[in-house]
């Protein structure tokens, strides 16, 4: 009896409803595709590395050029000694004197100074000598003694004419010093050109120069350079 009313009493209960199963989701509307954004990406991909072959290209792209290692005055030329090859980027618009054009770069002369560290361009050279207005250019032979063991293309000098061939007179009164020719003939000259003890003159001792000095005073430098009575000392530029 009691098992008929217990399953009695569980007839008359309610059903639980059964919970969906995890395949049976509400379905989601579908993605909208845009085909002009994805085709957008790509070409922005494409462009991406396009420009970056082109940049390694062009980085790649590179000429042997000349760089001057020393200054270079106005009318000298560059030597083996104050150049040196140096690899830029190629540029049309650059007048660029490349490494093998060297040789005949040495037969031109600067149109003015030419610093260090300076990567040469045509326009910077040409033919002859360009002196500075109302200058003048003086060769001058000094012997050991006459001239600054340290002198060097570029620096400024004062000429003087040490000639005291009369200085050496008998008369009580005689200076010791230079003559009336003599004293300072340039306060303020620029070495142009130098001819370095190294070379021929080293047993003696001699110095050739290249001075430029004013054009009035080419003569009187000129007249004691032929006598050999040319003493120059540095002195400050300005």
């Amino acid at each position: 009896m009691k098992i008929q009313e217990r399953t009695g009493a569980g007839a008359g209960r309610s059903a639980v409803p059964a919970q969906p199963s995890v395949g049976d989701r509400l379905p989601t509307p579908p993605r909208e595709r845009k085909p002009a954004l994805a085709a957008l990406a790509v070409l922005l991909i494409l462009v991406g590395a396009l420009g970056a072959t082109m940049l390694v290209l062009r980085a790649g792209d590179r000429i042997e050029v000349v760089k001057v290692t020393a200054d270079i005055q106005a009318g000298e030329s560059v030597t083996d000694n104050n150049v040196t090859s140096v690899m830029v980027a190629a540029d049309d618009g650059i007048n660029y004197i490349r490494w093998d054009q060297l040789d005949a770069l040495k037969d031109l002369k600067a149109r003015s100074t030419i610093y260090k560290d300076t990567v040469v361009m045509g326009q910077m050279f040409g033919k002859g000598e360009r002196l500075p207005a109302g200058k003048a250019a003086v060769g001058v032979a000094l012997k050991e003694g006459q001239y600054p063991a340290d002198i060097k293309v570029g620096d400024t000098v004062a000429v003087y004419n040490v000639d005291a061939a009369s200085g050496g007179s008998s008369d009580a009164g005689a200076s010791s010093g230079p003559t009336s020719s003599g004293g300072l003939l340039v306060d303020k000259a620029k070495v142009d050109q130098k001819v370095d003890k190294s070379d021929a003159t080293v047993t003696t001792g001699n110095l050739s120069l290249t001075l430029l000095v004013d054009v009035d005073d080419a003569a009187a430098v000129a007249k004691a350079a032929a006598s050999g009575a040319v003493a120059i000392v540095h002195v400050p530029a300005n």
